[in-house]
């Protein structure tokens, strides 16, 4: 990991010293932090010992073509609470929906703070960046572009919440009709730190930032996301993954099979092909996540899910991609019923990482 020096007059542990917080609550917060980011219990003394003297940074939050759904996702955060983020952790300067600033007030708040800690603050993105018209989405009448690019020009790093602005989300799903695209479509010389989902777990980011702030940029995969929340897929570390093992499947979602929990691959669950922490994490303060709710994965954490070929088609059914029969790799091709173990894991395993499609010829081959 890379850490990055963000010299600000106040470190954490001085804010909430000042704030009343105790010893014991805040290695109490670290304890449940750590959990949150799959750290070893051994390492909450380190944790707390760098995160108490990390700088509180200031954060400008830009949203462009995005539905508000990260912001609502971070409103239910608990381990951190947004609460305890804003007012212990960060200097949160900008933000649409959660600043009393509105008008002239909001947008002079945002200047005031770019130029103030310029090479210093965070920016946050959510929502894609229009590039056919600069007038589909525009913010105090400055295009989403022209923003991004001044807002990024002075950023330490950058990190693309949600699956809008770390792959382009929704709004450029085919045809794509404004043009949208990623942060990191557009910016090429600042860090940045994809954070999908739609919407991400509340405790995925509020994870990263505190990361990001005790130890620097985390670990990311070939995508840009962290390893510590995606580093596996939802299928591996389902709970329903004995009854796939078993080939037993839900054939409907009110038949004997769903009522007693059986896998969901057949109704189009994209757990297999998701790398996400929702069967870990889960949310409403680790209460649940689609699949243990009745309804499969549908692969909003990976890119171009909107374009996948329907929510409740099942990833072992061949489809039409440039002329040749594909399916997507950690599908691993097969049949329903099938148990993972008659896969062609070698083929599997490198596709997986890669993140690309297999051929069907391909998975057919002896291991």
């Amino acid at each position: 990991m890379k850490l990055l020096n963000l010299p600000f007059t106040q470190t954490v542990g001085e804010h909430l010293q000042a704030q009343g917080i105790s010893r014991r609550a805040f290695l109490k917060f670290c304890s449940l932090l750590a959990s949150s980011m799959a750290l070893a219990p051994s390492l909450v003394p380190q944790l707390a010992q760098a995160l108490e003297k990390a700088q509180r940074p200031s954060v400008i939050w830009l949203s462009f073509q995005e539905c508000t759904g990260c912001t609502e996702s971070i409103t239910r955060s608990h381990s951190p609470s947004l609460e305890a983020l804003i007012f212990d952790a960060i200097s949160l300067d900008y933000h649409h929906t959660l600043q009393a600033a509105s008008g002239f007030g909001a947008e002079a708040a945002r200047e005031e703070a770019m130029k103030e800690h310029h090479g210093k603050y965070v920016l946050i993105v959510d929502g894609s960046i229009p590039l056919d018209n600069p007038g589909y989405s525009t913010i105090a009448g400055i295009s989403n572009l022209d923003m991004l690019k001044e807002a990024a020009s002075g950023a330490a790093a950058i990190i693309a919440l949600g699956t809008c602005a770390a792959y382009g989300g929704l709004p450029k799903a085919d045809p794509n009709p404004t043009g949208a695209v990623a942060v990191a479509d557009i910016i090429k010389d600042k860090p940045i730190i994809n954070i999908p989902g739609c919407p991400p777990i509340p405790v995925v980011i509020t994870g990263v930032i505190a990361h990001f702030l005790a130890f620097g940029l985390p670990e990311l995969d070939s995508l840009g996301r962290p390893k510590a929340f995606y580093g596996q897929n939802i299928h591996d570390r389902c709970y329903r993954r004995p009854f796939y093992e078993r080939g037993l499947f839900a054939e409907t979602f009110d038949d004997t099979g769903a009522k007693a929990g059986w896998c969901l691959y057949k109704l189009g669950c994209k757990g297999p092909i998701t790398y996400n922490a929702c069967a870990t994490l889960k949310w409403n303060d680790g209460t649940s996540f689609p699949i243990e709710s009745g309804h499969g994965c549908i692969g909003c954490s990976e890119p171009n899910f909107w374009d996948f070929g329907g929510f409740y088609r099942a990833v072992s059914i061949p489809q039409q991609v440039s002329g040749k029969q594909v399916i997507y790799a950690a599908a691993a091709g097969i049949a329903a019923g099938v148990a993972i173990s008659a896969l062609n894991k070698k083929t599997k395993t490198a596709a997986a990482s890669a993140h690309q499609t297999v051929t069907v010829n391909e998975l057919n081959q002896e291991s």
